[in-house]
Order: C-alpha cells, then sequence, then structure tokens
C-alpha cells in the first residue's frame, strides 16, 4: 500500500489550496456574518472543474475518483466550510443528473451544472421522514406526459437560490421500491420556499422549506427508472458521507493550525504557551486523531471507488469518526486560544459552528453506528475488521 498522494493529486490539492487561499479564505467571515451566498465565487471554482470533479466526462465533467474529489473538497473546505459544503451538495446532485438523466435533460443542464454557471439542490429530507429517508411521503403522480408533485421537503441547502431540484418523490407503493427521483427545474410554478432558515453555523448558504403545490414536471426529467430514487439516494449517500466528513477534516486542519501558530504567538509567566507540556499533549492528541480520521476517510473513498461490497459501512465509518474528530479539534482549538477563540475576530468560533452540523447531516451519527453494526452482526462481516 502506497499512501503518498500521486502527482495528479497532489497537482489537484495544490490548485484547491491556492484557489481556497484566495478566493475562499479571505472572505468567509464576511459571508458567515452576512449570510452571503458567494454564487459568483463558486462560479469561479466551476471554471476550475470542481463543480463537476466525479461527473463523468461525457457530461462535461472531471470524472474523477472520490478519492480525487476527496482531496479536493479538503483543501476547500479550510477556506470557508459552508461554501465547499454546498459544493459537495451541487457536486452530488450534478452527478445524478450527469449519471442517471435522460439525454435531453443532460443536455439542457450538465454544461452550465459541470461550469458552476447554474447549480442544483438535494431534496430527500421532508418534516416527517429525515434518516427513514424510505417512508418519504412527498408524491409524484403521473398525468399523460407530465408528474404532477405535492409535498414538502425541508433543510434544503441552497433552496431559493439554486437552479434545479434532484427530489425523491413516492410514484408508487409504500417503502424504498416506491420512490423515484425527478430533476426539477427550481423555477416551476408551484413551487413555494419558505423563509431562510437562522442557523448556528454553514451561514454561507441559504437554508429553507421547499413546498411543492402541483407542480408539473415533463416525464423526462424522471431520473432512471421509476422506483430506482431510493437507490439513486443511498448511492448519493454514500459519496456525500464522505464529502461532509472531508470538510469536517479540512475545517480541523485549518483550526488545527490556527492554534498551533497562536501557541508560538501567545506568552503566558514569560514564555510562549507552546513551552507548556499540557498544551503540547492536547495538540499531539489533535493532529494524532486528524491523521487518523483522514486515513479513514480517504480509505472509505477507496472502497468506493473500487465499488467493494463493504463500501457503505465503511463510509458510515468515516462519516460518524471524521465528524467527531473534526468537531472535537476544532472544540480544543477554541480552548487554546482561550478567550479569543470565543470572539468573532478569531475564526475558531465558526469553525466550531459550521462543523457541529457535520455530524447530523448524510443520517446522524447515531444512524451511522446503527449501519455499521447491522452490518458487523451479519455472518461475514469480520472482513470489516
Amino acid at each position: 500500500m502506497n499512501f503518498d498522494l500521486t502527482e495528479d493529486q497532489q497537482m489537484f490539492a495544490d490548485l484547491a489550496k491556492q484557489f481556497s487561499d484566495s478566493e475562499f479564505l479571505p472572505n468567509a467571515a464576511k459571508w458567515d456574518q452576512e449570510h452571503i451566498f458567494p454564487k459568483d465565487v463558486i462560479a469561479q471554482a466551476g471554471e476550475l472543474g470542481f463543480c463537476g470533479l466525479y461527473s463523468p466526462e461525457d457530461a462535461g465533467g472531471l470524472g474523477l475518483s472520490r478519492l480525487d474529489s476527496s482531496i479536493i473538497f479538503e483543501q476547500l473546505a479550510m477556506g470557508c466550510t459552508a461554501t465547499t459544503a454546498m459544493m459537495t451538495i451541487h457536486n452530488m446532485a450534478t452527478w445524478m443528473v450527469a449519471t442517471w438523466g435522460t439525454s435531453s435533460v443532460k443536455d439542457a443542464w450538465c454544461p452550465s451544472l459541470v461550469s458552476g454557471e447554474k447549480l442544483a439542490s438535494y431534496c430527500l429530507t421532508e418534516p416527517g421522514s429525515g434518516s427513514d429517508a424510505a417512508s418519504l411521503s412527498t408524491s409524484a403522480k403521473k398525468d399523460g406526459d407530465h408528474y404532477v408533485v405535492n409535498g414538502s421537503k425541508v433543510f434544503i441547502s441552497g433552496a431559493g437560490d439554486t437552479d434545479i431540484l434532484v427530489v425523491m418523490v413516492r410514484t408508487g407503493e409504500a417503502g424504498p421500491k416506491g420512490i423515484s427521483a425527478l430533476a426539477i427545474p427550481a423555477d416551476l410554478d408551484g413551487i413555494i420556499y419558505g423563509k431562510a432558515e437562522e442557523k448556528l453555523g454553514w451561514n454561507a448558504q441559504p437554508t429553507r422549506q421547499i413546498t411543492f403545490d402541483n407542480v408539473k414536471v415533463p416525464v423526462e426529467h424522471l431520473l432512471g427508472n421509476e422506483g430506482e430514487g431510493f437507490s439513486i439516494a443511498m448511492k448519493g449517500l454514500d459519496g456525500g458521507r464522505i464529502n461532509i466528513a472531508t470538510c469536517s477534516i479540512g475545517t480541523a486542519q485549518q483550526a488545527l493550525n490556527s492554534a498551533m501558530g497562536y501557541m508560538q504567538e501567545r506568552e503566558q509567566f514569560g514564555k510562549p504557551i507552546a513551552a507548556f507540556q499540557g498544551l503540547q499533549f492536547k495538540l499531539a492528541d489533535m493532529a494524532t486523531e486528524l491523521v487518523a480520521a483522514r486515513q479513514m476517510v480517504r480509505l472509505a473513498a477507496y472502497k468506493l471507488d473500487k465499488n467493494d461490497p463493504e463500501k457503505t459501512a465503511y463510509c458510515a465509518m468515516a462519516k460518524r469518526f471524521a465528524t467527531d474528530v473534526g468537531f472535537q479539534v476544532c472544540d480544543a482549538a477554541l480552548q487554546i486560544h482561550g478567550g479569543y477563540g470565543y470572539i468573532k475576530e478569531y475564526p475558531l468560533e465558526r469553525h466550531f459552528r459550521d462543523v457541529r452540523v457535520h455530524q447530523i447531516l448524510e443520517g446522524t451519527n447515531e444512524i451511522m453506528r446503527v449501519i455499521i453494526a447491522r452490518r458487523l452482526l451479519t455472518e461475514g462481516a469480520g472482513q470489516l475488521l
């Protein structure tokens, strides 16, 4: 096994870091404080290919692996967590359109999606169905050459400011086999957007409820076949868990870097606080946990790229571990800064707020534990160990 980055991966990382340092890092605090959704900067990222990282090349994407994409997202997240998280959601939704969309939909949408000129939201969660996605109730009833969609989705990132919605709907029986996926233009008649939610973090992207009131969607906007929506959603969530874990890793690395710099500058009792062994131990633990989390995320991405039979369990383990570690590292970095970590002049309180939601998204970490435990209790799961 070779854990070193390839020449291409290092090039991707360097390019992403350069863009993040120049465009994200200087503006992240303002975007957070003023609740600015930087669509223009995301479009600039799209010019570098960052809005279609793993979308297939025949749809205009870069066709990169999930491992390559994770390496890029980590560098971007060091500059702005919330904006990078929105880009990972856009990448997932774009990949779904590019992979399962009809020719007419791909021709109409993929060029502008992979370039970042237009943005996509992913709509799965409902007021009555969160982790239990198979129980969703938003309906799509076929009426001639259209589906008529009714229902609501909640906690939708980018809603009201994006151009296309990848929506999981019920077209058939109860349970997962009755779920289908639709690519719905975001400005169709009957789509109603709620107020932008006031959130603890992720303030550089809007979050709204979406209500569908007799929305007529052309049948060619079906992704895949009827009844395949749940499968598409679960495939998306495997990659989504790697993406959100990666955002935690990148943010935690930035917090760790800040803590190391502060410890060398801040003096107490006549010497830099970096000289105190207690803080040295804390720093060592933060770095050790972070390296372990990064390696687990990259292993899960590798498993997903290879379509390993245990890929879902590895993605769940990586998401659980990395998002917990990311929050703990950001918390510890804030503590090292003392009172300065608590004020907005320093980025630590923003890192702390932004990574907290990662433990909830793409399935709560409690759900991740259920997925892992069920797999361990299945015959042959010893291969996980």
